[in-house]
């Protein structure tokens, strides 16, 4: 049995399964200061992030993405699969190429695909077909979940929660990009097959969102929305104890 400072937290560690990593002890982040004033500072910063569709040309250093990829690695997984691979996309030829597919399936979409609740939903956005975005930001992430584990040496090739793994490490990898100024947007052309065909992956990988990345344009103008007020979407449980037994 492990036990791990003060907290009185004990792991009970069996020595028979060979496959298990060593346990070490956890070392929690310091704020610098009060930690409500931290994750204030830190909210104040997401809540500035915009989905953007106009986007500068200006390059963006690669280490830079980098450093976000590796920030969205970090994100829990289930069973620790860590079932996500991000496609990073330069080349002008490929991003013509991304482009093109896509606004095939877009047009698709608001022709005939799409109900008319969702185009009104859509309407005050202004979104339309065309995705000329694709080809001006300068890198395109393309997240894949991985519908098997592929290491070496993998346990097992079954993966769990995909879906919810991979959504996580996608809103850390915006939250990332957000952090070092850039612009993002979450484009989920569908079906996005073409994305596997452009790129080159194989059939366990399945496109999950394709997201430009880049600073953004100096004219860039986004729809004046709101969020939803934190009374909306938090709801604070009282246990009722005349219900308790």
């Amino acid at each position: 049995m492990a036990c791990h400072g003060g907290s009185g937290y004990c792991a009970t560690l069996d020595s028979s399964m060979s496959n298990s990593p060593p346990f070490i002890p956890f070392e929690p982040i310091q704020p610098d200061g009060d930690p409500l004033e931290a994750v204030e500072a830190f909210r104040d910063v997401l809540a500035q992030r915009r989905s953007i569709r106009h986007f500068s040309t200006k390059p963006v250093d690669l280490a830079i993405i980098d450093s976000i990829i590796a920030a969205a690695g970090t994100a829990p997984s289930g069973a620790n699969k860590q079932p996500w691979r991000f496609v990073v996309v330069g080349d002008q030829a490929t991003k013509r190429r991304i482009r093109e597919a896509a606004e095939n399936e877009e047009r698709a979409f608001y022709e005939h695909r799409a109900s008319s609740d969702w185009l009104e939903d859509l309407a005050p956005l202004q979104t339309g077909p065309e995705k000329p975005f694709l080809e001006e930001a300068p890198w395109l992430i393309v997240v894949f979940k991985l519908m098997r584990d592929d290491r070496a040496n993998a346990v097992s090739e079954r993966v769990y929660y995909v879906n919810e793994s991979v959504g996580i490490a996608t809103g850390m990898l915006l939250a990332a990009a957000q952090h070092a100024g850039l612009a993002t947007l979450t484009h989920t052309p569908s079906p996005m097959g073409f994305l596997r065909e452009v790129l080159g992956r194989p059939e366990y990988e399945r496109p999950y969102v394709l997201i430009p990345i880049g600073w953004p344009a100096e004219a860039c103008l986004v729809p004046d929305i709101e969020r939803k007020p934190l009374k909306e979407i938090m709801v604070v449980h009282q246990h009722d104890e005349d219900q308790s037994t």
